[in-house]
Protein backbone atom coordinates (compact mmCIF):
# COMPACT_ATOMS: atom_id res chain seq x y z
CA UNK A 1 0.00 0.00 0.00
CA UNK A 2 1.49 3.40 -0.75
CA UNK A 3 -0.03 7.19 -0.03
CA UNK A 4 0.54 9.17 -3.40
CA UNK A 5 0.38 13.06 -2.27
CA UNK A 6 0.08 15.02 -5.75
CA UNK A 7 -0.14 18.85 -5.65
CA UNK A 8 -1.58 20.22 -8.28
CA UNK A 9 -2.85 23.31 -10.15
CA UNK A 10 -6.27 23.97 -8.83
CA UNK A 11 -7.29 24.58 -12.50
CA UNK A 12 -6.71 20.93 -13.37
CA UNK A 13 -8.16 19.08 -10.10
CA UNK A 14 -11.66 18.19 -12.59
CA UNK A 15 -10.12 16.80 -15.38
CA UNK A 16 -7.53 15.20 -12.93
CA UNK A 17 -10.51 13.37 -10.79
CA UNK A 18 -12.55 12.55 -14.33
CA UNK A 19 -9.26 11.01 -15.82
CA UNK A 20 -8.22 8.99 -12.12
CA UNK A 21 -11.77 7.56 -12.09
CA UNK A 22 -11.54 6.03 -15.40
CA UNK A 23 -8.44 3.97 -14.57
CA UNK A 24 -10.17 3.02 -11.06
CA UNK A 25 -9.25 5.67 -8.45
CA UNK A 26 -12.14 6.93 -7.21
CA UNK A 27 -11.32 7.74 -3.49
CA UNK A 28 -8.73 10.66 -2.26
CA UNK A 29 -8.82 13.80 -0.33
CA UNK A 30 -8.30 16.91 -1.52
CA UNK A 31 -7.38 19.93 0.01
CA UNK A 32 -6.69 23.44 -0.73
CA UNK A 33 -3.10 24.53 -0.25
CA UNK A 34 -1.10 27.74 -1.06
CA UNK A 35 3.26 27.66 -1.14
CA UNK A 36 5.91 28.60 -3.86
CA UNK A 37 8.40 26.32 -5.84
CA UNK A 38 10.69 27.53 -8.14
CA UNK A 39 8.26 30.54 -9.24
CA UNK A 40 9.04 32.19 -6.09
CA UNK A 41 5.47 33.49 -6.54
CA UNK A 42 3.87 35.82 -9.18
CA UNK A 43 3.10 39.62 -10.15
CA UNK A 44 -0.75 40.43 -10.62
CA UNK A 45 -2.59 43.47 -10.79
CA UNK A 46 -5.59 44.84 -8.87
CA UNK A 47 -7.58 47.92 -10.19
CA UNK A 48 -4.31 49.47 -11.88
CA UNK A 49 -1.77 48.64 -8.87
CA UNK A 50 0.95 45.61 -9.28
CA UNK A 51 1.64 43.71 -6.37
CA UNK A 52 3.61 40.74 -5.67
CA UNK A 53 1.94 37.41 -4.33
CA UNK A 54 4.22 34.93 -2.74
CA UNK A 55 1.85 32.24 -2.03
CA UNK A 56 0.51 30.77 -5.30
CA UNK A 57 -3.24 28.67 -4.99
CA UNK A 58 -2.40 24.57 -5.02
CA UNK A 59 -4.86 21.90 -4.49
CA UNK A 60 -3.04 18.62 -2.37
CA UNK A 61 -4.44 15.07 -3.46
CA UNK A 62 -4.04 12.46 -0.89
CA UNK A 63 -4.85 8.91 -2.85
CA UNK A 64 -4.35 5.72 -1.08
CA UNK A 65 -3.67 2.49 -3.29
CA UNK A 66 -3.14 -0.69 -3.18
CA UNK A 67 0.51 -1.37 -5.17
CA UNK A 68 -1.35 -2.55 -7.93
CA UNK A 69 -3.02 0.64 -8.69
CA UNK A 70 0.11 2.60 -7.94
CA UNK A 71 1.68 2.88 -11.74
CA UNK A 72 -2.12 3.33 -13.50
CA UNK A 73 -2.33 6.05 -10.40
CA UNK A 74 1.40 8.29 -11.56
CA UNK A 75 0.96 8.01 -14.76
CA UNK A 76 -2.61 8.85 -15.12
CA UNK A 77 -1.18 12.14 -12.87
CA UNK A 78 1.64 12.83 -14.75
CA UNK A 79 -0.18 12.70 -17.88
CA UNK A 80 -3.42 14.89 -17.04
CA UNK A 81 -2.13 17.19 -14.46
CA UNK A 82 0.22 18.63 -17.09
CA UNK A 83 -0.64 22.36 -18.36
CA UNK A 84 1.35 21.71 -21.37
CA UNK A 85 2.48 18.99 -23.78
CA UNK A 86 6.12 19.47 -22.22
CA UNK A 87 4.88 20.24 -18.99
CA UNK A 88 5.69 24.32 -17.08
CA UNK A 89 7.24 25.11 -13.96
CA UNK A 90 4.45 25.03 -10.94
CA UNK A 91 2.55 22.02 -12.73
CA UNK A 92 3.27 20.61 -9.46
CA UNK A 93 4.77 17.42 -7.74
CA UNK A 94 3.77 13.58 -6.84
CA UNK A 95 4.88 11.82 -3.35
CA UNK A 96 4.75 8.71 -3.26
CA UNK A 97 4.76 7.57 0.68
CA UNK A 98 4.81 3.70 1.98
CA UNK A 99 1.91 3.20 4.16
CA UNK A 100 2.93 0.42 7.14
CA UNK A 101 -1.48 0.44 7.67
CA UNK A 102 -4.75 1.09 6.92
CA UNK A 103 -7.81 0.81 9.78
CA UNK A 104 -11.44 1.33 8.39
CA UNK A 105 -12.92 3.31 10.93
CA UNK A 106 -16.81 2.53 9.88
CA UNK A 107 -15.59 -1.54 10.89
CA UNK A 108 -13.11 -4.17 11.42
CA UNK A 109 -11.46 -4.04 8.47
CA UNK A 110 -7.68 -3.76 7.93
CA UNK A 111 -4.74 -3.64 5.58
CA UNK A 112 -5.33 -3.39 1.70
CA UNK A 113 -9.17 -4.50 1.91
CA UNK A 114 -9.55 -1.23 3.89
CA UNK A 115 -8.44 0.88 1.08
Amino acid sequence: MKLVVAIIQSTRLQIVREALSKVGVERMTICDAQGYGRQRGRTAMYRGNEYQTYLLRKVVLEICVNDDFLERTINTLETVARTSEEGNIGDGKIFVLPMEQVIRIGGEVRGPEAV
